[in-house]
């Protein structure tokens, strides 16, 4: 199936594309002169995501909301901050003339407060359900037939307008039954949830989602390198690996939410290594946009906080600053890499050597293999490996100091 060879670009498109934080006051939502057409502008960054070596195109919000995409109003119309249908219609049938997917982000979880069913709000004790105390996201009851329609009917409508895949956000927050019951049958479309911390592995058999986003392994990765403790890689490998007779899962070193990679790191030279095991692992892997020109930004917990991470960019790839192309090259060699070994989508990675600053990875698919040696130490490390799985033949490989270095059987 088609997601097994997905590689995702993942934008913002109320801040890629500069839009206004919040929707024009005093113009009625159907008012053309509400109508600004920025989704255009996606266009002329197909190609550069072609080039990247990524064959969809993951959107953030698009639908009509109050501010920030995640306070939706109506989920049938596009916000007018980016467009109308006809914008949207043309970029579906621009990215999909080149190949590229298209995927939604779908917020059925909570609305904004302007929604135009407050009788479908979830109650609590003390008023309104809200999402995580932010008082403008209403909850919506999923317990009501109303809104398990109404979700299902903006599935197959964009469904039928061309979206290839939906990420659900907040999707640890609906009951997983609740998805079971809504998705459309039609399993040509790629459905993945938000799912940050618990069972994933429990929550996609209950759900019948295709694939949930794996937070553990994101953490994992950063953290292993900024400690110095490939132990941590090591233990949620051992869990990735787990997930993958369920499902598999869709990975990533940063996304919409989080503190940008360049900034996460505490040594921006182990960036190089955080990609390379994004690459080597089982998923189907996303690459937040910015990040592949190390773009810099710190997520911070308060209004607004999330700006710096969801920035705007230039009209046009050719007007990118210089100092970011080479981590661009670094993605398109590793993605390269990805590309010429698609099996490992499905791999299982296990670990053949391991201190708390060196760690060799094998990535394996029936004769097939794809090792990773990653050296986080100041010095550098020889690694004493059987290279050969099916022989003798030893090979002691040397990795510099904060490099890394991938072998391969063919």
């Amino acid at each position: 199936m088609w997601p097994d060879h997905a590689i995702w670009w993942q934008l913002y498109p109320l801040g890629f594309t500069g839009a206004e934080p919040t929707n024009l006051p005093g113009v009625a939502p159907g008012d053309p002169q509400s109508v600004v057409h920025r989704l255009p502008q996606l266009e002329n960054w197909l190609d550069y995501a072609i080039n990247l070596g990524c064959s969809g195109l993951l959107l953030g919000p698009v639908f009509a909301s109050e501010t920030h995409g995640y306070d939706t109003i109506d989920h049938f119309r596009i916000d007018p901050r980016l467009g109308d249908d006809a914008d949207f219609d043309h970029l579906i049938a621009e990215a999909h003339a080149r190949g590229l997917r298209i995927a939604l982000d779908g917020v059925f979880n909570h609305v904004a407060r302007s929604f135009a069913h407050p009788e479908w709000f979830r109650r609590g004790a003390d008023g309104l359900a809200t999402f995580e105390g932010h008082e403008h996201l209403v909850a919506l009851d999923h317990d009501r037939p109303e809104v398990a329609q109404y979700v299902g009917d903006v599935l197959r409508f964009w469904n039928d307008r061309g979206v290839d895949a939906w990420r659900l956000d907040a999707a640890y927050a609906v009951p997983p039954e609740f998805w079971r019951d809504v998705l459309p049958r039609d399993r040509e479309v790629w459905y993945f949830g938000e799912v940050i911390h618990g069972d994933y592995a429990s929550y996609v058999e209950k759900s019948g989602l295709d694939s949930v986003t794996q937070y553990e392994l994101w953490k994992a990765i950063w953290s292993s390198l900024n400690d110095r403790n490939f132990f941590e890689l090591s233990y949620a490998l051992g869990r990735h690996n787990a997930l993958l007779d369920t499902f598999v899962p869709q990975t990533f070193v940063g996304n919409h939410d989080v503190t940008r990679l360049a900034t996460r790191l505490d040594d921006e030279r182990h960036v190089g290594h955080a990609l390379a095991i994004l690459f080597l692992v089982g998923g189907v892997p996303s690459v937040y946009a910015g990040d592949e020109q190390a773009y810099r930004g710190l997520k911070e917990d308060r209004a607004g906080g999330d700006d710096a991470i969801r920035p705007r960019f230039p009209d046009a790839p050719d007007e990118l600053a210089p100092y970011g192309w080479p981590t661009y090259r670094l993605h398109q060699e590793l993605i390269g890499l990805r590309r010429r070994h698609p099996w490992l989508t499905r791999a299982r990675t296990t670990v053949e050597q391991l201190t708390n600053e060196t760690i060799a990875l094998r990535s394996t698919h029936g004769d097939e293999w794809v090792l990773l040696l990653l050296n986080v130490s100041d010095r550098d490390q020889p690694f004493a490996l059987d290279r050969d799985q099916h022989s003798s033949r030893t090979e002691a490989p040397v990795v510099p100091a904060h490099g890394w270095k991938f072998l391969t059987s063919s």
